[in-house]
């Protein structure tokens, strides 16, 4: 059997064991230390980002987002159903209550007609929601135009949940800063990784200021330890940040290497009756996090889960499209405006290997074994 292929593992550069080893060094072990400003201040440098706050995760961002703009309980948070679980669960932590929105076919993300659709219904009824979470999916932006005007008509928040999108533009702003709050993830699977962790961004420095308090566990500035608010431990350490300061070195290198092995894949296999590849938007660079192809089981001759079975046979690791929220069990109480599109999207759609350290031979090897079954 052949070594293991994942499906988008971490990829360092070496600069992150240098920065690591001086924390080390330095002693800076602790949450807070230069590395955690470095990296913070790296980051807006590199988003355009105002101000930022270096998290334990992406879904304690979001977390953070509704507690610094007074989401409360019995809030309606409206939120994409074609996303990861992590998009969602903050709003159960703070006992608001989900509506998913349905999917657009063009770049899967929240659909802007079906959101503004919701919105105008809610409003004659004074039942407007509190935010709505915009999902970048997989490396493409949501069509933030509309979403933003619609939103802004009827005073309601945009936080957009950028976990999959560090380095996707919507026109010239970088995807998360356009919002009123952007969270980001560096967990293991993503462009760049310190292992664990996320970022929350906004122009608003009280904002963002606030965040950075309720991260750790809202303590007041006086000697000793006063708290006025229930705090979090959400903070990122100065080690972990550490390795964000190695990896913000190599963003476009890695997001070059996710676009070239989209461009094998499209390649290689477009040309297969029933395979189909996710576009590109015009309004904006897809990073291509991971290559996603949708298979008709009629046209090609298997379906995804034959197609990921047979990978997994020979050791290479795929996935099928994120199970829209509406359908997971512990969501099903919800209320889901559309959903067909993203049903129909998890059921033929399959995660290809995107790891940018994918060698030549591998991706050869990968694209051999799919055409064969055809």
């Amino acid at each position: 059997m052949t070594d293991r292929i994942y499906l988008s593992p971490p990829h360092m550069s070496g600069e992150e064991l240098v920065q690591v080893q001086q924390a080390f060094a330095d002693n800076w072990i602790s949450p807070a230390g230069p590395h955690l400003a470095a990296f913070e201040q790296k980051f807006c440098a590199y988003t355009g980002a105002a101000h930022a706050v270096a998290l334990g995760s992406g879904t304690a961002g979001i977390h953070l987002a509704f507690l610094t703009t007074g989401v409360q309980a019995g809030d309606e948070i409206l939120v994409s159903t074609l996303t990861f679980a992590g998009s969602v669960n903050p709003i159960l932590y703070v006992g608001a209550r989900p509506v998913f929105i349905d999917s657009e076919p063009e770049s899967w993300n929240m659909d802007s007609v079906l959101l503004a659709d919701v919105l105008q219904k809610r409003a004659k009824v004074g039942r407007l929601p509190k935010a709505v979470i915009i999902v970048h999916l997989y490396g493409q932006s949501a069509d933030m135009d509309p979403i933003m005007d619609t939103c802004a008509h009827y005073g309601v928040t945009v936080i957009e949940d950028a976990a999959e999108a560090l380095g996707t533009y919507y026109h010239e702003r970088h995807s998360g800063t356009i919002g009123k709050i952007g969270i980001f993830s560096f967990n293991g699977n993503k462009i760049i990784t310190t292992s664990g962790g996320g970022m929350l961004v906004s122009d608003d420095k009280s904002l963002v200021d606030h965040a950075r308090k309720l991260s750790s566990q809202a303590r007041e500035p006086a000697a000793h330890y006063e708290h006025n608010e229930i705090g979090y431990n959400y903070r990122m350490s100065n080690v972990l940040a550490a390795i964000g300061c190695g990896q913000m070195g190599v963003i476009e290198e890695r997001i070059r290497r996710k676009r070239e092995i989209y461009d094998y894949y499209q390649a290689h296999l477009g040309d297969l009756p029933g395979l189909t590849f996710a576009r590109e938007m015009p309004y904006g660079r897809h990073t291509r996090w991971l290559t996603v192809m949708l298979v008709d089981p009629v046209m090609f001759g298997a379906d995804r889960e034959q197609i990921r079975l047979m990978l997994e046979a020979n050791n290479i690791e795929s996935r099928p499209l994120w199970k829209p929220m509406h359908l997971q069990p512990v969501f099903r109480e919800y209320e889901v405006v559309g959903g067909s599109v993203s049903e129909a999207l998890f059921d033929q759609g399959l995660c290809l290997p995107s790891g940018t350290a994918l060698t030549d031979d591998q991706l050869e090897r990968i694209v051999s074994l799919i055409r064969g079954m055809h």
